[in-house]
């Protein structure tokens, strides 16, 4: 199996399941409880909090758990726009998020609040200057992915942060979930972040909302005691010690993993490029993990089974995209409908092999002649 789809989700990591497994065995005792063994587990939950809070450099208390990536986008966007609507009910957000950052500013949409779609460059990034002109003084939320997650797109977020310093009315949300252990981010002007253990070598259901200090946000879980007041729930202590466990793993050597990981995607990009229907939509400088590419007039799915068929693992769009025949980040990019109706992602990892690549190069091969000749 060669399996190039760690943007949608990466297998755990044994050293993970190993965490999740004891704290599951002897953390068991609800967090909250205030004998002996619940003690033992909420010491447990604060030692995996102050672990977070030194890697990604915030402080403890703003670090809340949620199940993943889509309910921390959730909880920032509805949150912060429900807490301080009465300052203004406009949002700016770009063409290049996740559908878990359209599906509640839609929602936000039907009570009456106004969105913007900022412009971006041709390579994607967002257009500073188109930014600054959308700020208004009723802007509550700017929400702006780190890294495109279908193309690979790195915005200009500590850029965008230095701007939106100067609209204190306005709160910067970054949804971080595919830059998370693979580039580092200075969060220093960000109000809220969100991610995922998932896509990190992490067990899925767990994930975070950063959100800083000095913030409110209206919480969209009510109900129960946790380990803050922005989301109830008992606490998932296996969960909690586990993404702490994969975060210090997947952070330990990253700037080696990053080298590794552009040398193959150079490797891929090279030898992908020399077909005469292949377009490369992820720009040069887009994140190494992630290549986005288009065979023209093949269809994702056509090509994604036969890939499949040599057991060799890719996606088309992104895992929780709706089911469009047209990947409307590509569109958005190339402007070219053919390109974003036959798009698809190769994601790669640092335990992505050289050997699995040159197998990859030359099942690719077989696929696209077979593909290609048909027509």
């Amino acid at each position: 199996m060669i399996y190039l789809d760690y943007s949608a989700t990466t297998p755990v990591d044994s050293e993970v399941v190993r965490t999740f497994s004891k704290a599951c065995e002897e953390y068991w005792a609800n967090p909250n409880s205030l004998h002996k063994e619940g003690v033992k587990a909420n010491s447990l939950i604060n030692a995996a909090t102050e672990q977070i809070s030194s890697i990604l450099g915030v402080k403890p208390s703003e670090i809340i758990y949620t199940s993943g990536a889509s309910e921390s986008n959730n909880m920032a966007i509805k949150g912060i726009c429900l807490k301080y609507q009465n300052r203004g009910k406009h949002i700016i957000t770009t063409d290049f998020e996740h559908s878990s950052i359209y599906g509640p500013i839609g929602y936000l949409q039907k009570l009456g609040f106004d969105v913007d779609f900022v412009n971006t460059l041709e390579n994607g990034k967002v257009d500073i200057d188109h930014l600054k002109s959308l700020l208004r003084d009723d802007t509550i939320l700017v929400s702006i992915t780190a890294v495109n997650s279908e193309i690979g797109i790195i915005e200009p977020i500590e850029e965008i942060g230095l701007l939106l310093k100067d609209y204190p009315k306005t709160f910067f949300h970054v949804d971080m979930t595919q830059s998370i252990g693979k580039k580092k981010i200075d969060l220093t002007n960000v109000d809220l972040a969100s991610f995922s253990a998932h896509k990190f070598f992490g067990v899925k259901g767990i994930g975070v909302l950063l959100k800083k200090e000095n913030i409110n946000i209206e919480p969209i879980i009510h109900g129960g005691k946790s380990t803050t007041i922005y989301r109830s729930g008992t606490p998932a202590t296996p969960l909690i010690a586990s993404i702490s466990k994969a975060l210090r793993l997947v952070t330990k050597d990253m700037n080696e993993h990053y080298e590794y990981v552009s040398n193959i995607n150079k490797k891929v990009r090279d030898g992908l490029s020399s077909y005469e229907k292949v377009r490369i939509n992820s720009p040069e400088d887009s994140l190494p993990y992630i290549l986005n590419i288009s065979v023209l007039g093949v269809k994702p799915e056509v090509l994604l089974h036969a890939l499949e068929e040599e057991e060799v693992y890719i996606s088309t769009q992104t895992a929780c995209s709706s089911k469009s025949d047209e990947s409307k980040a590509v569109y958005a990019l190339t402007k070219d409908h053919d390109r974003s109706k036959s798009s698809v992602r190769i994601s790669l990892s640092y335990k992505t092999t050289l050997d699995e690549i040159d197998k990859f190069l030359e099942i690719f091969e077989r696929c696209y002649n077979k593909l290609t000749t048909l027509r």
